[in-house]
């Protein structure tokens, strides 16, 4: 018999029954994805007789349609439903998750449309909107708004609050979302995201000078033991339910305590860039989750206190910013490249950090909260 892994995850992030998108990141929730290695003893068989046999919960025509999507893959590389598999090949398969049993109430809800065609449909999303309904977000999700936008489009299916969406990112975390307005659409781009093609930055503001001008994060990624509404870092093998995750990063501009950044993601996790800047020790500015609600750089005046408390009510959420996005068109294959400009409470507090820099008296004291 073949070992199968299932790869994906069920959707968790409705603890203590409240619910906060993915960031970015976690592509994987959105569609599932098995890994079978063949027996040495295997026989020649086609494969999607192979798979109808090892997957019985899936039905002959989701095989058949990952197939025709190219999203059957033998050792790395797309196969026909004819394929005959050989001992020791390493089968991977990607299937779209099912419908959901609830439906997507249509709500005229606006949206920033940053770029739309027949196949796809960019969002510039606001902080503080969920993306896809869950408990205790039944409304007022992207999804309602999506579905209010697209209501005569025939090839979207509204009741399937699924179709449509290849990523996430957080409720708070402004910026760049594709979504699929067609079954061919979302194949394409779950697949790019899948095999890690899409390019993706995000600019931060977090606690702290960062030291080093650029680098890179690499630290497995699973939820905290200790609190289930966050996520932290492990060493590789300490952890078997931790994902690999990497992370570049490149400063854009210093302010002292605060630093303006650039993250590049390689890997999709669930909260990944705001756990991976904790784990160097620059926390996102004003993350309450992760702790960057607290002043945690700076001096011990009343004057800069009040500064900074100024700032958290300017941008009343973590400082993250889903900037670019770019990846192949799933018609045309066109390589497509969105930036959007930071969001106004983003430009607002990133101006007011820059003047704060600029007066050299400010750092005479300077106090240093270790965390």
């Amino acid at each position: 018999m073949g070992l199968i892994e299932k790869e994906n995850l069920p959707s968790d992030e409705m603890e203590n029954d409240r619910y906060e998108e993915n960031e970015q990141e976690n592509e994987n929730q959105l569609h599932e994805h098995f890994r079978f290695v063949v027996d040495k003893g295997q026989s020649s068989t086609r494969i999607d007789k192979y798979l109808v046999n090892f997957m019985p919960h899936v039905s002959r025509n989701r095989i058949q349609e990952a197939a025709d999507a190219y999203c059957i893959l033998v050792d790395n590389k797309p196969v026909k439903p004819s394929y005959r598999v050989k001992p020791d090949d390493v089968i991977s398969v990607m299937l779209s998750y099912p419908p959901s049993d609830f439906e997507i109430i249509p709500e005229d809800i606006p949206i920033n449309i940053f770029y739309e065609d027949d196949d796809i449909i960019l969002i510039n999303k606001e902080p503080g909107m969920v993306v896809h309904p869950g408990i205790g977000n039944f409304y007022g999700t992207l999804l309602n708004a999506l579905a209010w936008h697209l209501r005569d489009n025939p090839n979207f299916d509204v009741p399937n609050p699924r179709l449509g969406i290849v990523h996430r990112i957080d409720k708070d975390t402004s910026g760049l979302l594709v979504v699929a307005k067609n079954e061919d659409a979302k194949t394409s781009l779950g697949k790019q995201f899948y095999e890690k093609t899409v390019q993706r930055t995000y600019n931060a503001l977090v606690w702290g000078n960062v030291e080093k001008d650029e680098g890179t994060i690499v630290g497995d990624i699973a939820r905290d033991p200790h609190d289930r509404m966050i996520f932290t870092v492990f060493r590789e093998g300490e952890n078997p339910n931790a994902k690999h995750a990497v992370t570049h990063y490149r400063v854009l501009e210093r302010f002292g305590y605060v630093t303006l950044v650039e993250y590049r993601l390689e890997t999709g996790r669930t909260h990944q860039i705001r756990v991976h800047a904790k784990h160097i020790g620059h926390i996102l500015f004003n993350d309450e989750r992760y702790g960057g609600h607290e002043i945690l750089r700076g001096n011990t005046f009343t004057k800069y206190k009040k500064f900074i408390y100024n700032c958290f009510d300017v941008c009343p959420r973590q400082a993250l910013h889903a900037k670019t996005l770019g990846f192949n068109h799933p018609r045309t294959g066109e390589f497509m490249f969105f930036d959007s400009e930071l969001p106004e409470d983003m430009q607002v507090l990133v101006a007011r950090w820059r003047k704060y820099a600029d007066s050299s008296d400010n750092f005479k004291f300077p106090y240093h909260v270790t965390l």
